[in-house]
């Protein structure tokens, strides 16, 4: 994932509110969403190293990962950050506690940003801060670095997440958002050690290109009942949209 953008007891019948884009490879094997794995979770799945960027249970039980974009620390030994997320969703851990267990083991992944939701409540815990924190309730948005820095992408997902709230179906306005294309001026920028070229091909929301790009754009809702709203939209390498998975 390079972009979550999420609702969290921030309106009045739905406590979770996820809009997403996974940026990955274009040769990296993935299959779309499904129910898979046991306990079932409904998620996409990694067929190089079989873990998942974002997935639910029936259980209410949520996570997603990003990585933490430094070019300049990365290792081809490391374990594979999509294996925390299908951990978590298998365990039966509080979120917190998991996020907690972490810590001693994070150097173990390259640098990683993960949110974990048990029902009750909604943990962040990036590698870089090593730090499990609960999330207030309120907006919030996540790219390739820590939790709501400020890069432009993320600050205009939250604009939009803010005004999908007041729809009477968020979903989509937050496709449109997962679909936009626009970048960023060079000022506004991050400096990650990409390079200009790249950080222009990543400001935007949605990421074109035949070698990398966006893979899936996906709009989650859980109600205030517990019933969940999933779809998932595969994408092309010029950003079109192909499957569907509900």
């Amino acid at each position: 994932m390079c972009l979550i953008v999420f609702a969290w007891r921030a309106h009045a019948t739905l406590p979770l509110v996820v809009a997403a884009n996974r940026d990955e490879w274009r040769d990296r094997p993935a299959e779309r969403a499904a129910w898979w794995s046991n306990p079932p979770i409904l998620a996409g799945r990694d067929l190089k190293a079989g873990g998942t960027w974002m997935g639910l249970t029936r259980q209410g039980r949520f996570a997603a990962v990003t990585n933490f974009r430094d070019p300049a620390d990365k290792r081809s030994t490391a374990r594979s950050r999509g294996g925390l997320v299908t951990e978590f969703l298998e365990s039966g851990a509080p979120a917190i506690e998991f996020a907690n267990g972490l810590r001693p083991r994070s150097s173990d992944y390259n640098g990683f940003n993960l949110i974990l939701g048990d029902g009750k409540s909604l943990v962040y815990f990036g590698s870089r801060e090593a730090v499990a924190r609960e999330i207030e309730p309120g907006v919030h948005g996540l790219s390739n670095h820590v939790l709501d820095e400020p890069w432009p992408k993320v600050l205009r997902g939250r604009e939009v997440m803010q005004a999908a709230l007041h729809d009477e179906d968020p979903a989509p306005g937050l496709f449109n958002l997962l679909s936009d294309t626009e970048g960023a001026p060079d000022e506004r920028l991050p400096a990650t050690g990409v390079g200009l070229d790249w950080e222009r091909r990543l400001a935007s929301p949605l990421i074109t290109g035949d070698d990398y790009g966006t893979r899936a754009s996906t709009v989650v809702t859980i109600d205030d009942r517990g019933e969940v709203f999933f779809e998932e939209r595969t994408r092309g390498s010029d950003g079109s949209a192909g499957g569907v998975s509900q």
